[in-house]
Order: C-alpha cells, then sequence, then structure tokens
C-alpha cells in the first residue's frame, strides 16, 4: 500500500482562510459587478418609499448599497471620481444649504429634505456618468423608464375610473397621507410630482419608440394610454405642459414620417379624451368643476405675496433651510394653516437661501442646459443617448423647470431622475472627449 503523503498543515490554514475571505468578501465582489442593477435598484425605492411612510429607510439603503458598489468600483479599477463643470454649483448650493442648519438642532425632516433635494441627485449625477458608459447600461436603464411609465400610467387610470383595488401600494390612497387625495398622485403621493415623471418619462418612451427600440403593440398601447394618466392628475399645469411637449416633440422632429405619425398621435389623444369629458358622467363633472376652480390660484397669490415679504427681511443669504414653511403663515393673511409650503422652487430658494442661493441654482440649470450641446459619441442613431436625445433635452428639462414654479422639487425620484439623466449626457460627453485625446 502507497502512502499519500498529507499536506502541510500551514497550507491547508492558508487555503482556508483564503476560502473564507473569499467568502466574506463574496457579497461586496456581487456589488461591484452590477452597478446599474443596483442604481435601478435605489431609483425603484426612492420611488415607492415615500418620506411619510415608516418602511425601514429603504431608499437611504439602497442608496447606501450602490454608492459602496460605485465607489468600490472605481476603487479596484484605480479610476477618479468623476468631476464635471456642474459639479462646482452643486458643491456650492449644497454647501450653503448646510451651512444654514448645522447650527440648529438635529431634525430628521430637515435632513432628509435635505438630502432629497441637494445630496442624493447630486450623487446620483455623478454616480450616473460612471455607472451608465456603455449602450448595454444605457439600454437597461431605458427598459427601466418605460416599466415604470407602464406602472405610474396604469395607476393613474385606475384611479381615474376608481378601479382602486388594482393600484399599488396601499399607501397611495390612504387620505392621511401626502397631498391631493381627490387625484391620480402615484406613490410620490403628490399630483404634480406624478405628472412630471409621467411627462418625462413619456418623452424617454417617445425617444426609445422613434429609434425602433421598442415597436411593439405594448409600447403603442401606452403611448396612447398616457394622456389619459395625464388627465387623471387633474393638475392645468401638468395637463398645459404635456400638451405643449407633444406640440414640440412634433415641431422638433426631423423625419416627415415620424412627424405624420406624431401629429395623428396628437389629434387621436385629444379626440380620445375630448370625448371623454364631454360624456354624461360625474368624472367629466370634476373635470370642469377643475378647470373652473379658483381656490388654488387665490391661495397661491396670497403665499407669493407672503413669501416676497419674507425675502426682502432677508434678501442675500436667506433664512435658512427649511425654515420657511413654519415662517410663512405670519405673512399670509386669510388662511390658519400653522405650516404652509411655498408651492414654488424658485420663491423657496430665494427665501431660504437668498439671491445668493437663487444664483447658484441658475447657474447649475445652466450648466444641465448646455449637456444639450456636448459631442455625441458617433452616429449611431439606434444608441440612447444619440442626436435625437439631445434634441429633446431641453424640453425634458422645461417639463422640470415649468412644473417647479406650482410645487417644490423635494421628490427623490423625480430629482433623481433628471439628475440620472443629467449625468448620463456628462459622463458620454466626457467620454467622447477622451477617445478624441488618444
Amino acid at each position: 500500500m502507497i502512502a499519500v503523503p498529507m499536506p502541510p498543515l500551514q497550507d491547508v490554514q492558508h487555503k482556508c482562510a483564503s476560502r473564507l475571505i473569499e467568502v466574506l468578501l463574496m457579497p461586496l465582489s456581487l456589488l461591484l459587478r452590477a452597478p446599474s442593477l443596483l442604481f435601478l435598484l435605489a431609483l425603484t425605492a426612492m420611488l415607492l418609499r415615500h418620506p411619510d411612510v415608516q418602511f425601514y429607510e429603504i431608499d437611504r439603503i439602497a442608496f447606501a448599497l450602490l454608492a459602496i458598489g460605485v465607489i468600490g468600483g472605481l476603487l479596484v479599477r484605480h479610476e477618479r471620481p468623476f468631476v464635471h463643470r456642474a459639479t462646482r454649483p452643486m458643491l456650492a448650493l449644497s454647501a450653503i444649504a448646510i451651512a444654514s442648519v448645522v447650527g440648529r438642532p438635529f431634525d430628521h425632516e430637515t435632513w432628509s429634505l435635505l438630502a432629497s433635494k441637494f445630496l442624493v441627485p447630486f450623487v446620483l449625477f455623478h454616480f450616473a456618468a460612471i455607472v451608465f458608459r456603455d449602450e448595454k447600461e444605457q439600454k437597461r436603464f431605458e427598459i427601466f423608464a418605460i416599466v415604470i411609465l407602464g406602472y405610474l400610467s396604469f395607476t393613474a387610470i385606475a384611479f381615474l375610473i376608481g378601479a382602486n383595488s388594482l393600484i399599488f401600494p396601499r399607501f397611495i390612497l390612504d387620505e392621511s397621507l401626502g397631498f391631493h387625495v381627490d387625484r391620480a398622485r402615484g406613490p410620490l403621493l403628490q399630483a404634480v410630482a406624478n405628472g412630471v415623471s409621467l411627462n418625462i418619462l413619456g418623452l424617454l418612451a417617445v425617444h426609445a419608440y422613434r429609434r425602433g427600440r421598442f415597436r411593439n403593440l405594448w409600447i403603442t398601447i401606452l403611448l396612447f394610454s398616457l394622456p389619459f394618466a395625464i388627465l387623471a392628475t387633474m393638475t392645468r399645469t401638468v395637463w398645459l405642459t404635456f400638451t405643449g411637449t407633444l406640440v414640440a416633440l412634433t415641431m422638433l422632429s426631423q423625419n416627415r414620417h415620424w412627424r405624420a405619425w406624431a401629429g395623428l398621435i396628437v389629434v387621436v389623444a385629444i379626440i380620445c379624451v375630448g370625448i371623454f369629458v364631454a360624456s354624461p358622467h360625474e368624472l367629466s363633472e370634476a373635470l370642469a368643476d377643475r378647470m373652473e376652480e379658483r381656490g388654488p390660484v387665490d391661495f397661491r397669490e396670497a403665499v407669493y405675496a407672503g413669501g416676497w415679504e419674507m425675502f426682502w427681511e432677508h434678501p442675500l443669504v436667506g433664512w435658512g433651510f427649511h425654515r420657511m414653511p413654519a415662517e410663512l403663515p405670519k405673512y399670509v393673511s386669510g388662511y390658519e394653516e400653522k405650516i404652509i409650503y411655498p408651492h414654488n422652487t424658485y420663491l423657496e430658494l430665494l427665501v431660504e437661501h437668498g439671491v445668493l442661493g437663487l444664483a447658484v441654482y441658475v447657474w447649475l440649470m445652466w450648466e444641465l442646459l448646455r449637456l444639450r450641446y456636448g459631442a455625441v459619441a458617433g452616429d449611431d442613431e439606434s444608441s440612447f443617448l444619440d442626436r435625437g436625445f439631445h434634441r429633446i433635452w431641453p424640453l425634458i428639462l422645461l417639463v422640470y423647470w415649468v412644473n417647479a414654479a406650482l410645487v417644490v422639487m423635494s421628490y427623490q425620484f423625480v430629482n433623481g431622475l433628471l439628475f440620472t439623466l443629467a449625468g448620463m449626457l456628462a459622463g458620454q460627453q466626457r467620454h467622447t472627449a477622451l477617445e478624441h485625446l488618444c
């Protein structure tokens, strides 16, 4: 019988230790391999987790996992963090906001709003430039956008026709949470924010259809159902913005065939909505009442007048982050609310951060608009970030800007979606510049 030599004890211990380390590092390895999936998971958590819903801060957990995956990937590949011209106004605006709350007692709501408005979207901008560099990752994001559009449209139409049993998650129907319980507000619990999401995602769906990325029965049904989802928000600003977007899309198209189809979609959508509104039922009466309602306009006029008074007391640096809702009732007459929100992103910036804060924000928006004129990698019209996307980018920004005049954009998903798209454009800009250098 031949004796088989046993490996030295030291080698066995070394192999066991290596195997143990490999097992312990497996979760980290998985995070590093799929940053785009982590990114989409984070956006989904931001959409489905409203601040008023106690769900164990799932959005923060998803964002932390994304940060680990992206930063860990940079370290493994020995890459530098992404920096862009827009980074400077983002840092300046974040510094102004943080400086105004550092000396105040810790308030979870204040810091949560600070993250939703500035910190998280700005980080997503830089992460998106790193994560969505390849066409494969961009197409994955595009599929995600189409799926979310389908979900939001389905939820809005279900609310419109009273099919509440089909609405998920159930907290959307909870009258004690959020605003606009009589409208299709979606998981964002605010009709304008839901309308902005539908509008931006609708633009991405049209962009996908134009490129032939999705041309089947489902995408056709989705595009034709979008006007009804917009109608369900019962918000005049959302209606006007959507109508303007449709007209602009038709005019911007350089393809006669596509322009004819886009015009047909517009006409059919208007006819269908018109028939729906004109039909004799309670919903059509509610829509007519909504069109003629004057109360929200009077309220906003009083709020804007009070906000303007607040601004002149601290015009340069403002009152400080998230100070306006509690102080504004003292300047608004005729209403007894203890907390009043300004219903205007620009007015809030002006009051809370003064002329300096608004100027930095305008600087940031200017830098985002300039992404429209960035270089396009190649001439592949099937690419997500092709010349067609560059043409509709100002439209996406305009949708955001117009609606920001009627609501404070403190919604993580809306801000995250906009800055993700901006980050993808900025990443393409740098990648193309590096290719030219090589």
